[in-house]
């Protein structure tokens, strides 16, 4: 599997440049009170790692890999392990940099407001793969690109009209009692979906016929 790891961000190695460009932007632009794009690094991570399926894909990679024993699991499992760990190197990076961003600009440390910044991202980046690479999975990366536009913009539709029907304020209120206890409902919901999304990957390419 570690082999199946290295393949992967083998593949995308030449993507690395554009984090890097990334990364820069995203200190310029912290150090001169500009927008904060920290959310960007993380998505980016899983972006350029969805571009991986191409490479699978014309190079008939799956079909290679159910040749070894277990290596439709061991191919769905590297590439969740390739994007996480991909995930976490650049939060770690993005992290320190909003530290020390914030201390130039303050000469203190709000640890609180970092750590939470940082939840949201990472939770945000799961959203989107554990959204994301079952669909890849079942339909192929082609397929996947428009089938994944046009449930994202049926939820941007839906979610326009529900909003006139909802009062927001009254189920944030309601919802107050939950403050002390985001950090934790966020990070258990993380895990929950990262999990029923790689479950969910398995199944289908443990069921796909090459």
């Amino acid at each position: 599997m570690f082999g199946f790891m290295m393949k992967d961000l083998a593949m995308i190695k030449s993507n690395f440049k554009l984090l890097a460009i990334l990364i820069i932007v995203y200190a310029l632009m912290g150090l001169s009170d500009g927008m904060d794009i920290s959310f960007v690094l993380p998505f980016m991570s899983v972006m350029i790692m969805i571009s991986s399926f191409s490479y699978d894909e014309f190079n008939k990679w799956d079909s290679y890999a159910a040749t070894f024993p277990g290596g439709r699991k061991d191919s769905v499992r590297a590439k969740y392990l390739a994007t996480i760990l991909m995930m976490v190197i650049i939060t770690i990076i993005t992290t320190i940099l909003s530290f020390i961003i914030a201390y130039n600009k303050t000469k203190t440390f709000d640890y609180e407001y970092t750590f939470l910044t940082t939840l949201g991202n990472i939770f945000g980046t799961i959203l989107v793969l554990s959204f994301m690479y079952p669909i890849i999975y079942k339909l192929g990366i082609e397929k996947a690109r428009i089938a994944i536009l046009v449930i994202v913009f049926g939820i941007v539709i839906l979610g326009g009209v529900l909003i006139n029907y909802i009062d927001l304020s009254t189920a944030l209120n309601s919802l107050a009692f939950l403050e002390n206890y985001w950090g934790l409902i966020i990070s258990i919901l993380g895990f929950i979906l990262l999990y029923g999304s790689y479950r969910l990957s398995l199944h289908f390419q443990l069921n796909k016929e090459f």
